[in-house]
C-alpha cells in the first residue's frame, strides 16, 4: 500500500485511465494535477468534472510544466516514455509509475495479468467468466477497456482482478506481481513505439518480473519467443500447447480439450464444441483453461464457460452471409501476427481488406498466406502503398479510398464459398477512431449491400 496523503502527483495523460488515477489520488488525499498535451477543446467535456473534483489542470503546451515539482508522476499508458523530460524526471528521483502500479499498490485484491502481442482481451473476457462460473469472484480490467485504478481499490483480497496488460502499462510497473501471469504470444508490434523489437518484448516479460515461487507463470509452449521471455520468471511455470502433448499444462489430444494439473489429467470438452473458432481461439481456450484451474475453478465450471462463450466483438466476428459470401470482421487485427492467425483460420478462398496506420512493421510474412488463401486484396488507408510494395507477387491487389468502397469492391470479387474478411495488419487512426469504430463501419456497410427487404444471414 503506498501513503499519498498530501504528496503532490502529476498526471500525465487525461484518457480514460488517467481520469480514473487522477481521481483514485484525490481518494487518497493527494494534490493532484492532471496534465495533458491536448487542450481544452480537444478533449472536451470529462475535464469538467475533474476541475470540480479538485484536480488541477495543465493542458497544451504547458502540459509537462509541473513534472519536475512533483512528488509522484503517474503516466498514462498512451504517452511516450522517451520524451526528454522523463528522463530528467528519473534522474531527479522522482518515482515515476503508471496506472497499472498505482492501481496495484492502492488495492488488497489478488490480480491475474494477461499479455501478450495477440489475444489478450478474448483470454481476459473468457478467463473472467470462467471464474466467476466457478463462483470466484472476479472483476476484468485494465487494457480491455475499464481503468483499473477504477476497479481493483474496492476490492477485498478474497477477490480476483483478471487484468488485460499492454506493454505501454508493463513499461511502468514496478512493485506489480499478479498471483498468476499469462504471455499469450509475442510477435513484432508498435514498433512506431519502439525502438528495437527487443525492447517491445522485453516490456512484455516484465509481467514476470516480480513473481515468486508461490506465484503462476502460465506460458504458451509452441512459441520460442514466449519461452525465452519467460525463461527468468520466478513463478512456477506451467505451459499450454496446441501442437502438442505435456505432462503438465493444457494442450490438444485429437479433438479434446486436456487439462493435466497437479497430478491430474481430464478432458475439459471437445474442441469442436467451442464456439470461438480459429487456432489462436483455441490457444486463447487452452490459456484461460490452465490459468483458471490453477486459481481453483473445477473443471465442470471452466466447461460450462468455455462451451458457451461466443467471442468478441471485431475479433474474427462473422457478420452476414450474402449470396453465399461470408463477411467476417476482423477489425482487431492490428497487427501482421494477428492477420496471420485470421488467414490460417480460414479453408475458402478469401478477399482479405487491410491497410491503415503503418506501425512500422514487416508485412513480409504476410506474403506466404497471402498467396495461398487470398484471391484479392484491397487496401485502404496510409500503409496502402507500402502494403502493396510488399505484397505486390501474392495476388491481384487494388486500393480503395475508403471502408464502405472496399467493401463494395469485396462483394464484387468475391464468388459463393469465399469469404470477404476485415482483418487489417495496422492501426485505424488514420481513418476512424479506433478499431472499434472501423468494425462498426465495415458492418454497416456489409448491412448496406442488400436492400433492406432482403434477409442477411447472421445480420450482427
Amino acid at each position: 500500500m503506498i501513503d499519498l496523503s498530501g504528496k503532490r502527483v502529476v498526471v500525465i495523460g487525461l484518457a480514460r485511465s488517467g481520469e480514473a488515477a487522477c481521481r483514485l489520488l484525490l481518494k487518497q488525499g493527494a494534490a493532484v494535477i492532471g496534465t495533458d498535451r491536448r487542450d481544452e477543446r480537444q478533449i472536451g467535456d470529462d475535464l469538467c468534472g475533474l476541475e470540480r473534483d479538485g484536480v488541477g489542470l495543465e493542458l497544451g503546451e504547458q502540459y509537462l510544466r509541473s513534472l519536475l515539482s512533483a512528488d509522484l508522476v503517474v503516466v498514462s499508458p498512451g504517452v511516450d516514455l522517451r520524451e526528454p523530460l522523463f528522463a530528467r524526471v528519473r534522474e531527479t528521483g522522482i518515482p515515476l509509475i503508471g496506472e497499472v502500479e498505482l492501481a496495484y499498490r492502492c488495492s488488497e485484491a489478488t490480480f491475474i495479468g494477461v499479455t501478450g502481442t495477440n489475444g489478450k482481451s478474448t483470454t481476459t473476457t473468457l478467463l473472467g467468466l470462467i471464474l466467476k462460473q466457478a463462483g470466484i469472484p472476479a472483476h476484468v480490467a485494465g487494457n480491455i477497456g475499464t481503468p483499473l485504478c477504477r476497479v481493483a481499490p474496492s476490492l477485498s483480497a478474497d477477490e480476483c482482478v483478471v487484468a488485460e496488460l499492454s506493454s505501454f502499462q508493463l513499461e511502468t510497473v514496478e512493485t506489480f506481481k499478479p498471483r498468476v501471469a499469462l504471455l499469450l504470444n509475442l510477435a513484432p508490434d508498435h514498433l512506431d513505439r519502439y525502438d528495437r523489437v527487443e525492447d517491445y518484448y522485453r516490456a512484455k516479460a516484465r509481467i514476470f518480473e516480480n513473481q515468486r515461487s508461490s506465484d503462476v507463470a502460465v506460458v504458451n509452449a509452441d512459441d520460442p519467443l514466449v519461452l525465452r521471455a519467460a525463461a527468468q520468471a520466478g513463478g512456477r511455470k506451467i505451459a499450454f500447447s496446441r501442437i502438442g502433448s505435456l505432462t503438465e499444462g493444457a494442450y490438444v489430444e485429437g479433438d479434446q480439450l486436456i487439462l493435466a494439473l497437479d497430478g491430474r489429467r481430464e478432458a475439459i470438452c471437445r474442441v469442436s464444441e467451442l464456439k470461438i473458432r480459429g487456432v489462436h481461439n483455441l490457444e486463447n481456450s487452452l490459456a484461460a483453461v490452465l490459468a483458471a484451474a490453477t486459481v481453483g475453478a473445477p473443471p465442470m465450471a471452466i466447461r460450462t464457460a468455455l462451451t458457451g462463450f461466443e467471442g468478441l466483438e471485431h475479433r474474427l466476428e462473422f457478420v452476414a452471409e450474402i449470396g453465399g459470401v461470408r463477411y467476417v470482421n476482423d477489425s482487431k487485427g492490428t497487427n501482421v501476427g494477428a492477420v496471420v492467425r485470421s488467414l490460417e483460420s480460414f479453408t475458402d478462398p478469401i478477399v482479405l481488406i487491410a491497410g491503415g496506420r503503418d506501425k512500422h512493421g514487416d508485412f513480409a510474412p504476410l506474403l506466404p498466406l497471402v498467396r495461398e488463401r487470398v484471391k484479392r486484396l484491397i487496401l485502404i488507408g496510409e500503409a496502402a502503398g507500402v502494403m502493396q510494395c510488399a505484397l505486390a507477387s501474392a495476388c491481384p491487389i487494388e486500393e480503395a479510398r475508403s471502408l464502405q468502397e472496399a467493401v463494395r469492391l469485396a462483394a464484387a470479387a468475391a464468388s459463393p464459398g469465399e469469404i470477404v474478411l476485415l482483418s487489417p495488419a495496422c492501426a485505424s487512426f488514420d481513418m476512424f477512431a479506433d478499431f472499434e469504430e472501423r468494425g462498426r463501419v465495415f458492418k454497416a456497410a456489409v448491412r448496406g449491400l442488400v436492400p433492406p427487404a432482403y434477409s442477411i444471414r447472421g445480420q450482427a
